[in-house]
C-alpha cells in the first residue's frame, strides 16, 4: 500500500490536474464515442509504431517529440514522469490534431487517467496491469494499453477490457516469444516496447506483434542532452521504414 501511495503521489506531482476551464478535449465524465474508440484502434493497426518519450527536462520534451514526428511517427506517447507532461501533451495534440495520435503513459490510477484525458490524450498506457484503470477506460470507450509481463497477465488484461496489451519489460526470446504466445493465444494484440530497437521493430511485427513502442533506441539520451534532435529524426526515419515494410495489422474484432 505504501508503494502504491508513493507511486501515485509521484505521478500526480509530474502531472498536475488541469482546471475545468482547460478541458478542450473531454466531457465531464470523459466518455468517448464508439467511433472514436474504433478510430484509435484502426490507427494503431495502420501505423503499428508509437514513439514513447521520457526526458529529464521539460525543455527537451517538445523538441524531442517534434523530431520523432518529423521523422515519420504518427502515434506518440508522452509519459507522466516527464516534467510538465500534461502541458506538452496538450500542446502537441492542439498542434497535430487529426494527423498525429497523442497518448500518455505511466498512468497508475484513475485520477491520472482523468488528468491525461482532460489534457487531450487519445489513449492511455499503464506500466503494469491495473484492472481498475483498464475497467475505467473500457466503460468510457477509451483505449487502454496495460503493461504485462507474462501470458497470464496479457490474458487478464484482455479479459478486463484492454484491446491492446503492452509487453513490458522485455522478455528473453524477443520476437520468438511474441510469435509463440500470439500463436497460442491468437485473440491477443501484443504491443512490445522494451527490447524493440531501430533494427528489429519489423521482426517483432512479422512475428505476431500488433504494434511496437520505441523508447530509448529512438530517443537517444546522449543526443537529446547534446541538443542533436536531427539524430532523433534520423532514428525515427530508420525505424519507420522498417515498420512500413511489415504492412498494416489485421485487427482482432
Amino acid at each position: 500500500m505504501a508503494l502504491r501511495s508513493a507511486c501515485s503521489s509521484a505521478a500526480r506531482l509530474a502531472a498536475p490536474r488541469l482546471n475545468a476551464a482547460a478541458r478542450p478535449f473531454s466531457s465531464l465524465d470523459r466518455t468517448k464515442s464508439v467511433d472514436n474508440y474504433e478510430a484509435v484502434l484502426d490507427k494503431f493497426a495502420q501505423i503499428r509504431a508509437c514513439a514513447v518519450l521520457r526526458t529529464p527536462t521539460s525543455e527537451a520534451c517538445p523538441k524531442a517529440m517534434q523530431a520523432a514526428i518529423d521523422g515519420g511517427f504518427k502515434i506518440v506517447e508522452f509519459t507522466l514522469t516527464t516534467p510538465d507532461c500534461l502541458q506538452h501533451l496538450s500542446d502537441c495534440r492542439a498542434k497535430h490534431d487529426g494527423d498525429v495520435m497523442v497518448g500518455c503513459g505511466t498512468i497508475l490510477n484513475t485520477t491520472d487517467a482523468e488528468n491525461v484525458i482532460d489534457a487531450g490524450a487519445e489513449f492511455i498506457i499503464t506500466p503494469v496491469m491495473l484492472p481498475d484503470v483498464i475497467e475505467w477506460c473500457a466503460a468510457r470507450n477509451i483505449v487502454c494499453v496495460p503493461g504485462c509481463q507474462t501470458p497470464t497477465e496479457l490474458v487478464n488484461a484482455y479479459r478486463h477490457g484492454a484491446p491492446l496489451q503492452k509487453l513490458f519489460p522485455g522478455v528473453a526470446g524477443g520476437p520468438n516469444w511474441v510469435k509463440a504466445v500470439s500463436s497460442a493465444l491468437p485473440f491477443l494484440s501484443i504491443n512490445p516496447t522494451s527490447g524493440v530497437d531501430l533494427d528489429n521493430a519489423g521482426e517483432y511485427l512479422n512475428n505476431g506483434a500488433a504494434s511496437v513502442g520505441l523508447v530509448a533506441p529512438l530517443f537517444d539520451q546522449a543526443a537529446i542532452a547534446a541538443g542533436d534532435f536531427d539524430q532523433i529524426a534520423k532514428n525515427a526515419e530508420k525505424v519507420m521504414a522498417n515498420v512500413r515494410e511489415a504492412g498494416p495489422y489485421n485487427r482482432k474484432k
